[in-house]
């Protein structure tokens, strides 16, 4: 029998975060990013400021990171769930953000029909499928960047998995049909969080957890300062290991279950977005600071 493959999750202080992109970028990011395309997912679902939304030195970061690696091009993809996309951009500072560093913005909620590729709906709960954005199926490379958060409007958490929610279209030119009605009205909602992220890859993800939401959710709630950026290429492994920081700091609606037994994280499991145990998740602390964090996630996604 084949040893259980490892999914690593690398973590690191969060106090200077130029300096922990590039240290989370050296372990886990791509190789070679020369003349590549990049399509960028941050969070920017509202217009509140980080923890609800990216923090603009966070995305600083990474797009400066990506042009020094040699992307070619860099687009920033994004649909609000929470007011208008392009004001909320436009108040978070990150269109003007995009004309400093030189990336271009998408707002989602202006594409056109042939902008979007239909999911067909067999094997999902999404009675229709889903429309996706082409964005992330045509670029070279896709990079996201998430917060830490629970959720209060059933979603439960929303980290890396649940930002790919703004990577789909609420209605389609043509199509009165509103998907999000459909999502945020299911009692499968969160197993549908998972089913979008089974549709697309992604070569490489950063989450912010410098602060932290541990009730409420997504655009408010109580603050906690975890202080560490994480990053893996494995969407299901970071996001158990955020539920165990969550945890940590007292979420309380994230105890009811061990963290592979959540909804998110066992139906994104089963359809191969990462991996399926907590045994396969490897802690690779960067800093002295964070071995001992490193030792307390382990602990908590233990229990099973």
């Amino acid at each position: 029998m084949s040893p259980e493959h490892k999914s690593q999750v690398f973590l690191t202080g969060s106090s200077d975060r130029d300096a922990a992109v590039r240290s989370l970028f050296e372990h886990a990011g791509s190789d070679d990013l020369s003349g590549k395309s990049v399509a960028l997912k941050a969070n920017f679902n509202s217009a509140d400021a980080f923890p609800a939304s990216t923090h603009p030195d966070t995305l600083r970061a990474i797009v400066t990171l990506l042009k020094e690696a040699g992307a070619r091009e860099m687009i920033l993809a994004e649909r609000s769930g929470m007011g208008d996309t392009r004001d909320n951009l436009e108040k978070l500072g990150i269109v003007a953000l995009a004309k400093q560093l030189g990336f271009e913005v998408v707002v989602l909620d202006d594409e056109p029909a042939e902008r979007w590729a239909h999911v067909e709906p067999g094997g999902t709960h999404w009675s229709r499928g889903f429309y996706l954005s082409r964005e992330v199926l045509e670029a070279d490379v896709v990079v996201q960047t998430c917060c830490l958060k629970t959720h209060g409007y059933g979603g439960h958490f929303t980290m890396s998995l649940k930002n790919s929610v703004g990577l789909v279209a609420k209605k389609v030119p043509g199509d009165d049909y509103d998907y999000m009605h459909e999502l945020h009205g299911s009692p499968s909602q969160r197993l549908m969080i998972a089913e979008i992220n089974a549709a697309y890859s992604v070569d490489f993800v950063i989450m912010d957890a410098a602060k932290a939401f541990v009730d409420g959710g997504p655009d408010k709630g109580t603050e906690v300062e975890p202080g560490l950026m994480l990053a893996a290429k494995d969407r299901v492994a970071l996001d158990a290991v955020g539920v165990a920081i969550l945890r940590e700091f007292g979420a309380s609606s994230l105890k009811e279950k061990p963290v592979f037994e959540l909804d998110q994280i066992r139906r994104a499991a089963e359809l191969g977005v990462g991996t399926g145990s907590a045994s396969a998740v490897e802690l690779a602390p960067l800093d002295e600071h964070t071995r001992a964090t490193a030792d307390r996630i382990r602990a908590v996604l233990a229990l099973e």
